[in-house]
């Protein structure tokens, strides 16, 4: 039988792959189908046919499977912020552990490591610290809005884009991963835009002045930070938004505009002009203070982040003579953490602001054990004898969604560490960084995954791994 395009099927779905994508079975094909949970029944359309592979499009759900509940946000299905809002949070955890242990077994061929569920978050909503939204002229509208007949003016949206279209954008009331206030501000600039009729700005003409709002709340210190991010320096557009914004949300505590007059539809300017407050907020992991500005990196899940450096601390073991080295230090928030249970800790990180927001978080915090290098993490592996004076004991790898260059692999493995802590975002990088390391003398012993951001398919994951002969640290 040969499978067409557009055509209907009754497809029964078995279970989730990675970003979400629920899968069926048809034809001996795998059938990737948008909009269902493993144990539905849809009725669906072909909208592509591969050799390998088909997708389909959910056009009805003909039997629910027990696994759904019913969303909080009405733009689930259209923002692709939360896709699995609609699934029960403890099987999001469930099909979040599968896809660890198959990363390692399918892409790292490591079949012998006991996995654990992933810890789970006690705030399933409102747990985000940062939220960031863009502004455009071309309003996506929901089947919803559609739906109820009313007008609408697609000219205007503050929001977030709608899958795989950039140029789209939802306008939201409210987010349910932010704060009250967080969405209280959201409707303060909305209102403020469009009464002032300040012009969103535009990719196609390279007009408007308005491109995003980052908002970002500290848990420790319940600062808020507002920072708008515009197209050109105009204190004259700026100052009737921000006394609104005042009058709307006092709670506040400082507001900045960062200016990109790049064509580049980045959240971060060239210049930056602090209208109210100190320009930054403090949020605080453990007994540690972190001063987090406008662009700085912060874990934006600020419970679950104390419990991953936690696991991630203990499974250092860390003691009074150890001297780690952190490669991908970011802000150093890490580093800092690790600061009182080791003799020393250096951190390594490529990005030059971030190198001096990590050395202000360590004034901060009076911490004088750490010791911060800017530059790329292989060339710095390189040339390790100008600025590393001790063997480090203690590994820590924390780097970014594409995993570690095969190059700097190579270093790692010169070092000949007797300990690695390996802290992902993505555990199929993961798990091909370490299939590198297993292959030249270390085994992993221990492995913890933490769900950082319920109702999305990400998952952090720690692993650690021992070298088997531990003697011989000059081994190459």
């Amino acid at each position: 039988m040969k499978i067409k395009k557009g055509e209907e099927v009754t497809l029964k779905i078995e279970t989730l792959a990675f970003e979400g994508k629920a899968i069926a079975r048809m034809e001996g094909l795998v059938v990737f189908v948008n909009d269902a949970v493993p144990g539905d029944t849809v009725r669906a359309a072909i909208t592509k046919v591969k050799s390998q592979y088909l997708e389909a499009r959910n056009l009805e759900l003909l039997e629910p499977s027990g696994l759904r509940v019913e969303p909080r946000c009405r733009y689930v299905g259209s923002c692709g912020g939360c896709k699995m809002q609609h699934i029960d949070y403890t099987a999001q955890l469930s099909f979040k552990h599968r896809h660890v242990i198959d990363s390692f077994e399918r892409i790292g061929k490591i079949k012998d490591v006991d996995i654990p569920l992933p810890v789970g978050a006690d705030d399933i909503f409102f747990y985000r610290n940062k939220m960031e939204f863009s502004f455009s002229d071309q309003r996506w509208l929901t089947t919803a809005e559609i739906e109820s007949g009313q007008e609408y003016d697609k000219s205007f949206a503050l929001g977030l884009h709608v899958p795989g279209r950039y140029d789209k954008v939802i306008d939201i009331g409210e987010c349910w991963l932010q704060s009250g206030e967080s969405n209280r501000i959201l409707d303060s600039i909305r209102r403020s835009a469009k009464e002032l009729d300040i012009k969103p700005y535009t990719t196609h003409s390279h007009d408007g002045f308005l491109r995003f709002l980052v908002i970002r709340q500290s848990r420790a210190a319940g600062e808020i930070m507002v920072n708008i991010v515009t197209s050109d320096n105009r204190p004259d557009i700026m100052q009737p938004i921000i006394k609104r914004l005042h009058n709307d949300v006092p709670e506040v505590t400082t507001i900045i505009n960062n200016v990109n007059r790049r064509k580049a539809q980045v959240a971060v300017g060239d210049e930056e002009i602090v209208f109210y407050g100190e320009g930054y907020i403090t949020e605080g992991i453990g007994r540690f203070t972190f001063r987090i500005s406008a662009i700085s990196f912060f874990q934006t899940n600020t419970g679950q982040a104390e419990k991953l450096y936690s696991i991630a601390k203990e499974f250092g073991d860390l003691s009074d003579d150890d001297i780690v080295l952190d490669l991908y230090s970011g802000t150093g928030t890490i580093t800092i953490y690790l600061s009182d249970s080791a003799k020393l800790v250096y951190g390594v990180e490529s990005v030059e602001d971030a190198v001096k927001d990590a050395k202000e978080n360590a004034r901060l915090n009076g911490v004088d054990n750490v010791r911060f290098v800017q530059g790329d993490v292989l060339e710095k592996l390189n040339k390790r004898d100008a600025w590393l004076e001790h063997d480090p004991t203690v590994l820590y790898l924390d780097p970014p969604r594409s995993g570690i260059h095969p190059k700097a692999i190579r270093e790692i493995i010169n070092l000949r560490v007797p300990k690695i802590v390996y802290v992902s975002c993505n555990p199929a990088t993961q798990a091909r960084d370490i299939a590198a390391l297993t292959e030249h003398g270390y085994r992993i012993d221990r492995m913890q995954p933490v769900d950082m951001f319920p109702h999305t398919y990400h998952i952090e994951n720690v692993a650690r791994l021992t070298l088997r002969d531990a003697s011989a640290r000059s081994a190459g």
